[in-house]
């Protein structure tokens, strides 16, 4: 079972996943977006979670919550269950 098959913290304004997409470091985090992006989507649906693809873009995952606070994670060169768990601590560490 998904870590994020549930609504996330209602502070939570925005979601903004960038990676490269071809580059080897970004490797797990494209593996992140494909396994669990659905399913956050499905269980927020009203939360813009938007994904930036870009050559030679650093992966790396903003986290954006009320009063303007915004979070992020550098992910390169982590797998696919590292950038879950990094992932999984940004959003619900509001």
């Amino acid at each position: 079972m998904s870590s994020f098959a549930k609504a996330l913290s209602p502070t939570l304004r925005e979601v903004r996943i960038l990676f490269c997409q071809s580059g080897q470091a970004s490797e797990g985090t494209r593996q992140f977006v494909l396994a669990n992006y659905p399913v956050m989507k499905k269980h927020n649906p009203d939360l813009p979670i938007l994904i930036r693809e870009a050559n030679g873009t650093p992966a790396r995952v903003f986290a954006r919550f009320g009063r303007g606070v915004e979070k992020h994670v550098e992910l390169d060169n982590l797998s696919s269950g590292d950038v879950t768990s990094r992932v999984a601590r940004l959003l619900n560490g509001s």
